[in-house]
């Protein structure tokens, strides 16, 4: 996984990128309207209901805009809200704040949306070993919003990017001439660059699985589209060899189901890529 620096790196590029596609050379419907010296207050207003994700990074969003902003936190990233909460309250410049409104609603509806998914499963998982996991399924640029939503709801982050972990799926292992060449060719890659990266291998039946459990190396086998008789049968297999996740098409409906079979982690790009933001509004007061 990557570092917090690398993350908050990430979160920074982000901010300077949002506002630059948002402000461009000026707010000119506030700047046309708003003296420079008006000052005023805002309500982060809820009116939906869920899991409340990005108030870290909307503080971070008011203070690169404007670091005179004033902010006063009434609710943590994680808390359940319902309609008519009140988040945050920001006073300061009116017109920082109005330049700040639209990436901090947002991100943090988009990051609330996936947060209160990802408690769903949580919370279907509860009693057993296994661990949600998010996928790559991300939005392009701003994934490190997205993995940190499902972070906040208790949920587990896979691999951040296709650099910070190695992970043989299908087409790799064709490519290669099968399984066990691309994981010998892998070890073999990271030795010779010095690289200290877990390897994933998928197995798409329990042949595969009895083929990636002869070769070393491997700190877990994803079992795609496995129904849930031969996703026991893989899990006896392995044995505690290495980790296991199932995935594909994982849905409310059977993630339970998946979990019961003994596997560490199930994986669901549905916590990213298949959700409704939730409704948020910053209004003056």
């Amino acid at each position: 996984m990557i570092s917090k620096e690398q993350f908050q790196k990430e979160l920074d590029i982000i901010i300077s990128n949002a506002i630059r596609e948002d402000v461009g050379d000026g707010d000119h419907s506030s700047l046309a309207c708003i003296p420079a010296s008006a000052t005023g207050k805002a309500k982060l207003l809820v009116k939906d209901n869920g899991i409340i994700a990005g108030v870290d990074f909307a503080v971070q969003v008011f203070r690169y805009v404007d670091p005179n902003l004033e902010i006063e936190v009434f609710m943590q990233d994680g808390s359940e809200v319902k309609y008519g909460d009140v988040v945050l309250h920001v006073s300061g410049s009116s017109q920082s704040i109005l330049k700040a409104e639209r990436l901090v609603l947002n991100a943090m509806q988009r990051m609330s949306a996936i947060a209160t998914k990802t408690k769903v499963f949580v919370d279907l998982l509860g009693g057993t070993k296994t661990k949600i996991l998010d996928t790559r399924k991300t939005t392009p640029g701003i994934r490190a919003l997205e993995k940190w939503a499902v972070k906040i709801a208790g949920g587990e982050n896979h691999r951040f990017a296709l650099y910070d972990m190695i992970m043989l799926k299908d087409n790799h292992n064709d490519f290669a001439g099968g399984i066990s060449k691309a994981i010998a060719k892998t070890n073999a890659y990271l030795k010779e660059n010095t690289l200290d990266l877990k390897i994933i291998v998928e197995a798409r039946n329990l042949r595969e699985v009895e083929e990636i459990l002869k070769n070393d190396g491997v700190y877990r086998i994803l079992l795609d589209n496995f129904n849930y008789e031969d996703t026991r049968k893989a899990v006896e297999m392995i044995n505690g060899r290495c980790l296991t996740e199932s995935s594909g098409g994982i849905n409310e409906k059977t993630v339970r189901h998946y979990a019961e079979c003994g596997v560490d982690f199930v994986s669901s790009g549905a916590l990213t890529h298949s959700i409704y933001n939730m409704d948020l509004s910053l209004k003056a007061f």
